[in-house]
């Protein structure tokens, strides 16, 4: 691969050890999605996105990657419900030369309005962790991780938003576990129009993650 089509691991020495008590560490997820977009960095590039946006930023590496790699012709949007999230990530983005605009909201209800149509890439590492339904937003922590029944409750929450947010060239990149039913999740964005590839797939410890890319299906 061509060193102008890596995607570098981002800064991130901003994150204190308080801030972790409150929001999701960059962990192997977070660089399964960067290696995934790194797959597709020539097309992305070649399809001149105007605005990227990230839902559940966490910490910001992800998108912060993604941002110094396309550079500042883009408009980079995160939205997260943890307004500390929304500060790490402004302050990752800024130590990487990047600048982010965060939206503190659940999942994307305060953007959705003003960014209808208008998103090339969309970005969700979701909380996928199967758990009791009473365990999601329990705490700061809890909102980065439990997702409920089969991990999925705030996931499905988003996937009936994403046709209205994405531009006609838009793509969608998602973060699912094997518990999550994968092959559920593209069966229900097809209801939903989209066609799917699944980029990337790794093994980390007891998880079986992969990334899935969803795009408009051609007529």
């Amino acid at each position: 691969m061509d060193n102008c089509e890596k995607i570098k691991t981002p800064l991130f020495s901003n994150i204190t050890s308080e801030d972790l008590e409150h929001i999701y560490e960059p962990y192997e997820d977070s660089f399964l999605l960067i290696d995934a977009l790194e797959k597709d960095l020539h097309m992305i590039r070649e399809s001149q996105p105007s605005v990227c946006l990230e839902v559940g930023s966490g910490s910001g590496v992800v998108l912060t990657a993604l941002a110094s790699a396309l550079g500042p012709r883009c408009q980079y949007r995160a939205t997260d419900i943890n307004p500390r999230a929304c500060r790490v990530t402004r302050e990752t983005g800024k130590l990487n030369g990047v600048k982010i605009e965060t939206t503190c909201t659940d999942l994307v209800s305060a953007v959705q309005d003003e960014l209808k149509g208008k998103v090339d890439v969309l970005l969700f590492n979701p909380p996928y962790v199967v758990t009791p339904s009473d365990e999601i937003g329990r705490g700061d922590l809890e909102h980065t991780w439990a997702g409920g029944e089969r991990g999925r409750e705030v996931m499905d929450r988003l996937f009936p938003c994403v046709d209205s947010l994405l531009s006609p060239q838009g793509l969608f990149y998602l973060v699912a576990l094997k518990e999550n039913d994968p092959d559920d999740i593209c069966e229900t964005m097809a209801k939903f129009g989209f066609s799917n590839t699944t980029l990337l797939a790794r093994q980390t410890g007891p998880e079986k993650l992969c990334v899935l890319r969803f795009g408009h299906k051609q007529e």
